[in-house]
């Protein structure tokens, strides 16, 4: 098993069956709106999901909602989250995962995003978590106390490794884990609750077996990833702050209930800081989506448009911390223009009968890249050096032949647009779209002015048009581009 990477990801990735891909996701808890730390596991595997149906595998993406039995202060203790946003707001808590939800899959869409294959729901899957607790009592992993049912980690680890996934001992989860109010019903502070027997106050609960509850917070992916991608399947992900306990208590649950772990392949994201401190709502570095789209934050010196997110997302590797900072942020910004541009550029270029270019180059690096441990920030790099030889193209200094040209397209919008998730802002309704009829009819008169000889009316315009941040470019045959600066 090859945990953590996808190294050399066409070479030594092997699926289960040659053609099909089963790959589990952790999803959001749909408690409150997505947030800027929503956006890195989302477009990793996003850019995962993409990249595997380009290399011809039909793929089951299964990424879960979140809505029951994620509870506060600890993995097993405290109130569940939604539960108790629902009381305080005096709404269902369904009313409250669902306004959630749809607000999730609003902004996963403006990034760009696409769908997952199935996205089950925790309390939509109650009778499969309660039979894998049924399963795991009667391979004799679990126990009974008072209503509720906890994970016997002692007796596991006796046959199995409760810790292989983070490389941890149980010596090391035991120095790591706090008594708190509650765990008394455990044998241990490490075992982990499976079944929660529900108190008197608690909104969302269950008829069981053992009490009326709800499910622990680790049941869930465990029940809803075997029963949609079977027993094995190929890859399991989330961020990697989930490694330890929710997906080592994973790898427990299956390893108890079927002798075996279920996933073969673990691979993490690594987290977004924030002035090199994770996000969090104590530190006051929390930003929403919502906020960041509007640049309506403390932290924000502007709006930042969703597809400069994903750029920004994107151009650091899936395992590398990833700093928030505005400086970052309007450099991703820049890079996503250049990109652009450099998109409509090529659109735009005129055949000639031979080629000066090695149009192969682009597509052997972005391969070689992806294949690596799906490296965006190398894809990106070679795409940029493809930008400078579309201009040097468009300046008259390099030449493409017709069919170099259409495989150059065909590379830049697979990477571009399929695999790298990206669509060009502008062309989707912005104000430069809005802008463009206005502007073809000015530069026309523009061109009419140059033909005529009438440069102070060429001059003028294109003066007045700078003044208010658009730039006009001549090219070579007379023709005549503009951006807005």
């Amino acid at each position: 098993m090859l945990y953590n990477t996808l190294s050399r990801t066409k070479e030594l990735f092997k699926p289960l069956n040659a053609e099909h891909v089963g790959m589990y996701v952790c999803g959001p808890t749909v408690y409150g709106d997505p947030h800027l730390g929503h956006t890195r596991p989302a477009i990793t595997f996003d850019l995962l999901f993409r990249y595997l149906k380009a290399l011809s595998y039909k793929v089951r993406y299964v990424r879960n909602i979140t809505d029951v039995g994620h509870l506060e202060h600890d993995a097993d203790e405290g109130e569940d989250k939604i539960s108790k946003k629902a009381r305080l707001e005096q709404l269902e808590p369904m009313e409250v995962a669902q306004y959630y939800t749809n607000r999730y899959h609003t902004f996963m869409d403006k990034l760009g995003v696409l769908p997952p294959s199935i996205e089950p729901h925790a309390s939509g899957h109650i009778i499969e978590q309660i039979e894998l607790v049924r399963r795991i009592l009667e391979a004799g992993y679990a126990y009974e106390s008072n209503g509720s049912i906890y994970f016997d980690v002692t007796k596991y680890n006796s046959k199995f490794h409760y810790g292989k996934l983070s490389g941890r001992n149980l010596d090391d989860v035991l120095v790591g884990t706090r008594e708190i109010d509650g765990q008394s019903d455990k044998r241990n502070s490490y075992d982990f609750a499976l079944w929660k027997k529900a108190q008197p106050e608690h909104i969302m609960r269950w008829p069981s077996p053992w009490s009326d509850g709800f499910p622990g917070w680790h049941l869930e992916c465990t029940a809803m990833s075997t029963k949609y991608l079977g027993e094995q399947f190929d890859i399991h992900g989330g961020g990697m702050d989930l490694m330890f306990p929710h997906h080592e208590c994973e790898i427990a649950q299956s390893c108890a209930s079927l002798g075996h772990d279920s996933a073969r392949y673990w691979i993490h994201n690594n987290m977004i800081t924030i002035g090199g401190q994770k996000m969090g709502k104590s530190l006051g570095n929390f930003i929403t989506l919502e906020q960041l789209f509007a640049g309506d934050h403390p932290k924000l010196e502007q709006a930042y448009s969703p597809m400069t997110v994903r750029f920004f997302i994107l151009q650091a590797h899936y395992r590398s911390t990833l700093d928030f900072s505005n400086e970052a942020l309007k450099a991703a910004e820049k890079g996503y223009d250049r990109l652009m541009k450099g998109v409509e550029t090529l659109g735009k270029l005129k055949a000639s009968e031979s080629s000066s270019v090695d149009v192969g180059d682009l597509r052997t690096r972005c391969e070689e890249a992806m294949n690596d441990d799906l490296s965006s920030p190398m894809v990106i790099s070679a795409l940029f050096d493809w930008v400078r030889i579309i201009n040097s193209i468009a300046d008259g200094k390099e030449s493409i032949s017709a069919a170099d040209l259409e495989e150059l397209k065909r590379v830049v919008n697979l990477y571009v647009f399929d695999i790298l998730g990206l669509s060009n802002e502008k062309s989707e309704g912005g104000s430069s779209n809005q802008l463009a009829p206005l502007m073809d009819m000015i530069l026309e008169v523009r061109k009419s002015a140059k033909a005529n000889k009438d440069w102070a009316t060429s001059d003028l315009i294109r003066n007045r048009l700078a003044e208010i941040g658009i730039r006009v470019k001549d090219n070579k045959d007379g023709s005549m581009d503009w951006e807005q600066a």
